[in-house]
């Protein structure tokens, strides 16, 4: 399948949140949302978009409410905890060494468009430089020629996806 690339600029705004996150950093792609949603919330893809994350240790490999594990980043281990995921809504919050990590959601646009947004607290502004970053790489994958949703295997279809799925983590998030 071949896509167009969107030269969509990644944007941050504030924006309140029904949660009090006060920032939110988006980026507009052309891909289905079904595609950035299974992206986001497989951990061993984790460390293909995120600028930080170089290797998941997690509980599961699509993550769902209570998914505990870790995230190697440079130099350390931390450990995380999901808090929440809407499937329908397609937006999951976590928290990273116990505190609240940003939102993350993916909007449909059409059938090969979607938002793809992270929700920030106001006193994680400092963070946003690393979730520009991650959007953009997001779109990258997505957007890649020769992408195609139908090449990955996942647990929805049976196949044997290997990883850390059902590892023993101690991750006390």
């Amino acid at each position: 399948m071949v896509r167009t690339v969107v030269s969509t600029m990644t944007r941050l705004h504030p924006v309140r949140t029904s949660d009090g996150r006060q920032l939110e950093a988006s980026h507009v792609i052309a891909a289905p949302a079904d595609e950035a949603w299974d992206l986001l919330v497989d951990t061993t893809r984790w460390p293909e978009w995120s600028p930080t994350i170089r290797e998941v240790e997690a509980t599961d490999r699509r993550i769902r409410a209570g998914t505990r594990g870790r995230v190697r980043v440079p130099g350390v281990w931390l450990p995380f905890r999901v808090t929440h995921v809407d499937q329908a809504e397609r937006r999951w919050e976590w928290r990273v060494v116990g505190l609240p990590g940003p939102g993350h959601r993916v909007d449909d646009l059409g059938p090969d468009r979607c938002r793809v947004a992270f929700e920030l607290p106001l006193g994680a502004a400092g963070y946003a430089p690393v979730c520009l970053e991650a959007l953009e790489s997001i779109a990258a994958v997505l957007e890649e020629p020769g992408h195609d949703s139908d090449d990955v295997q996942d647990e929805r279809s049976g196949t044997d996806v290997g990883g850390n799925a059902g590892t023993d983590v101690d991750a006390n998030a």
